[in-house]
């Protein structure tokens, strides 16, 4: 019997020293192909086990493996997956893992993306997978929600109407690049998102670059860059097929498909998808239909080429006008009330409607010289065409707002009775239309090169530099959209024909083209003294020229009709060093200073060509940041301060005269001053639970007060001088303090739940700053404090030999009542400002199928 024990224990122990030395240890890195970005959450497996981890936030994985030799497979979506043998314990070191999509690494290098713990910049990544699951039927921006120092909302509520501000600018001084090509109108800055309506179904990330970014070229990046890059095309053949249903009669569905990396090179993908809906807003219907189509070939291992078209065409409803909290409480529709819609013959009629179509074709070349030297470059072209509607005559559709009557109004609070008009014009006959309907058009054609050229000076030292030319006309007019019932429509806007009997189609008080030229270089060098300490300095100039054309107010004959064109020199210089202390912690810094030209408006006073500011001063833009990033095994945690001066922001106000005459005046000083505290995490609670936070403290106010503004009027006579009194006054359109706080939950490999918080405060209305022309002006009304609970799951699972996902979301959960934007009224009180109320509660459900 003792025998028998010893030879029990023996051979327990023999199989216990077995199964330990049968165990291995792996570990590695994961790291993306070409920019050596940490790749967080990948999944390592043991094959044919179900035996695995993921790495964590430096990209960071440790395994024990069940057998002491076999394979492991990593994979990250996104990205092709990788199988790597072991035998024993093994240090894989750095694994790098390529895109599932042919260029995409060069497009990141012309896009200028940022890594994280590397590039000294304050950086949020948003990828493909979390924007598919969280944008649903939200305004493409407010994916970025979340982000610190940003405030997005859907502005008047239809569709691609949005708006985005980061640390209290708005697009006009946030730089937005698609795939590294920038996209602010040249005119005035702006960026309209219904022209991108549908870029989501197509976006690989989206980055953002807070304060002075990582763009190589000579962007109006004050607040920040919005780096959105999209997908080029799958290495592997396959595709999907979506649909989505939502409230209020929304409708959407796609298709998606890729050749794959072919034999002889080539690879496609082409995605196309379409969106109904009637809006949540009264009166904003909507349609849209979005393409995106890329081409690729590898030619050799030297050169590739990439073809690649994307645009939405769209047309929607707008509620274009504010209203007094009061219309709102009085009107049965509350905060869906929109008073810019109504009926003629039965059918739905929109006074204020926007329908838009800029189709970006571009073409990429990427050329590689040696292992060290690279040159991508892309040539693109965007024709735009469409505009915003409106009325044109006597206006006839305003309101009681404590009543809601009106003599052109169904009902209380009601849509407006276009019939009415109609039947009035159709009786004036010969007389032509007294109210009928017009679109503002602003077309555009534009042009451009973007090249970067990369090269490797040594192994620490890296110059990138470029050029970066662009030519834009902008074609602007008014065309009658709808005579109701007229026979024509009375205009005297253009000289050359005065006392015009339009007809649809026609064009109308004004038409002219501004045309807009730029010239830029840029040279950036990065010195990476080891793999702890990486800092840069960059350097760009730019030459921007203006030219007006007036078709209408000046006579074909009169050499005014056309300017010179008048050159604005711009240039930035901005450098930044990041060192990491250990594997845990980090800090940066980075400061630079930039002058940009002067806007469009500020050159051509009051929109004349007699009226020229020549010698308009640049925007002139300081900028310095502090930051802090920590990361370990369960917390990830970044804390940025940042200080921005904008002086001699431009600013142009028109005057009315006592006898009726316009003077306008273009105002020099005003400046303001940007400076705040932001926080954001990552918490990995556990394998199944992910929390994210964020808090974005600002302070930003107007710097001093004005004097002496002069009036001019048409003959450039000084007609009156005021003071400005602006100092220490909140900047306003965005909210000060905001904070996040979400909750990530993994039920099971394919199946997550979403839970966001978001808080908005110190939300200040709009103003213009030249209407504080006496002293001691308040600051404007203060909207109320909100916050919004957010939703999110999804599903996937085998649907046949297909994989298939469930996709379900519900915004503003709690149904809660805000106001988003609001313009300041008499005597900024709660009881004048004009508003728009945010969304209630809405929903949406989405299916996807893959082959």
């Amino acid at each position: 019997m003792k025998k028998t024990t010893h030879f029990l224990m023996f051979t327990v122990a023999l199989l216990f020293s077995a199964v330990v030395m049968a165990q291995s240890t792996i570990s590695g890195t994961v790291v993306e192909a070409g920019t050596n970005i940490p790749l967080p959450g990948a999944n390592v497996i043991e094959k044919g086990t179900t035996n695995g981890v993921t790495s964590d936030f430096d990209g960071n994985f440790t395994i024990k493996t069940k057998s002491s030799s076999g394979d492991i497979v990593i994979s990250y979506i996104g990205y092709n997956s990788k199988t790597i043998s072991f035998s024993g314990d093994m240090s894989l070191g750095s694994v790098v893992l390529t895109s599932s999509q042919v260029g995409l690494e060069e497009i990141q290098i012309i896009a200028s993306v940022a890594v994280d713990r590397k590039t000294p910049v304050a950086v949020s990544t948003v990828k493909s997978a979390d924007i598919e699951l969280k944008l649903g039927t939200q305004e493409f921006p407010e994916i970025l929600k979340s982000t610190p120092g940003v405030y997005a909302t859907k502005a008047g509520g239809g569709y691609g109407d949005g708006r985005i501000n980061l640390r209290g600018f708005n697009s006009e001084n946030v730089a937005v690049m698609i795939n590294g090509i920038p996209v602010n109108d040249m005119e005035n800055g702006r960026v309209f998102w219904s022209n991108w309506a549908g870029l989501g179904d197509v976006t690989s990330q989206m980055q953002v670059q807070r304060g002075l970014g990582a763009a190589k070229i000579a962007v109006p990046s004050i607040g920040g860059t919005i780096n959105i890059v999209t997908k080029t095309t799958d290495v592997e053949e396959g595709g999907n097929v979506i649909t989505s249903v939502a409230n209020d009669g929304y409708f959407k569905y796609g298709l998606t498909y890729s050749t794959g990396l072919m034999d002889n090179g080539f690879a496609a993908t082409v995605s196309a998808a379409k969106t109904v809906g009637d809006g949540y807003v009264d009166g904003t219907e909507f349609t849209g239909l979005s393409y995106f189509v890329n081409i690729s070939k590898e030619i050799n291992d030297s050169h590739k080429l990439s073809f690649s078209a994307f645009g939405a065409k769209q047309r929607h409803g707008q509620r274009q006008n504010r209203q007094l909290i009061e219309t709102y409480r009085n009107s049965d529709r509350g905060r869906k009330f929109n008073a810019d819609w109504g009926y003629k013959n039965g059918q739905v009629t929109h006074q204020e409607d926007n329908f838009y179509h800029k189709p970006q074709i571009s073409l990429n070349h990427y050329w590689n010289l040696n292992d060290n030297t690279s040159i991508n470059t892309s040539a693109y072209a965007s024709f735009g065409s469409g505009g915003g509607g409106g009325t044109a005559g006597t206006y006839k559709f305003g309101f009681d707002s404590s009543t809601g009557q009106g003599d052109y109004r169904i009902g209380t609070f009601g849509p407006i009775d276009f019939d009415k008009i109609v039947d009035e014009n159709v009786a004036a006959g010969a007389n032509g239309a007294e109210t009928y309907l017009r679109a503002s058009r602003n077309d555009h054609n534009w042009y451009g090169v973007l090249s970067t050229l990369k090269t490797n000076l040594s192994d620490d030292l890296v110059l990138l530099a470029g050029l970066d030319y662009r030519n834009y006309k902008g074609i602007h007019f008014s065309e009658v959209t709808d005579l109701l019932g007229a026979q024509y429509a009375l205009d005297d806007g253009n000289v050359n024909n005065p006392n015009a009997a339009l007809q649809v189609g026609d064009k109308r008080d004004y038409y002219n083209d501004g045309l807009v030229g730029w010239t830029g270089a840029f040279a950036q060098l990065e010195y990476d003294v080891n793999e702890n300490f990486n800092t840069f300095i960059s350097l760009a100039a730019s030459n921007t020229s203006y030219k007006r054309i007036d078709y209408f107010n000046y006579l074909d004959s009169d050499p005014l009709q056309e300017t010179d064109r008048y050159n604005f020199f711009g240039f930035s210089a901005k450098g930044g060093a990041n060192y990491r202390i250990d594997t845990n912690h980090n800090v940066f810094a980075n400061l630079g200073y930039f002058e940009k030209a002067p806007g469009f408006d500020a050159v051509f006073l009051n929109f004349s060509n007699d009226n020229i500011n020549a010698d308009a001063p640049n925007q002139k833009i300081s900028s310095f940041e502090l930051g802090y990033g920590f990361r370990g095994d369960k917390l990830s945690a970044n804390l940025n301060l940042y200080h921005t001066r904008w002086n001699d922001r431009t600013e142009t106000a028109t005057f009315q005269q006592p006898d009726g005459t316009r003077a306008v005046a273009n105002i020099l000083g005003v400046n303001a001053i940007h400076q705040g505290i932001e926080l954001d995490f990552i918490f990995r609670a556990s394998d199944k639970l992910d929390i994210t936070g964020m808090a974005s403290l600002g302070d930003w106010r107007w710097d001093s007060n004005v004097t002496d503004v002069d009036i001019l009027d048409e003959d450039q006579n000084v007609v009156e001088t005021v003071d400005l009194y602006i100092k220490d006054l909140h900047v306003a359109d965005a909210a000060q303090t905001t904070a996040a706080l979400g909750l990530n939950y993994k039920f099971a490999p394919e199946t997550r739940l979403i839970v966001d918080y978001n808080f908005y405060a110190d939300i200040y209305a709009d103003f213009d700053p030249s209407d504080r022309g006496v002293a001691g002006a308040p600051d404007a009304w203060k909207m109320p404090d909100y916050g919004l609970f957010d939703l999110a799951m999804t599903h996937g699972f085998k649907f046949g030999s297909f994989d298939a996902s469930l996709t379900a979301r519900m915004n503003n959960v709690f149904d809660t009542e805000y106001i988003s934007d609001a313009q300041d009224g008499s005597g900024s009180t709660t009881n004048t400002a004009l508003v728009y109320y945010g969304y209630g509660r809405t929903f949406s459900v989405g299916a996807k199928l893959n082959f």
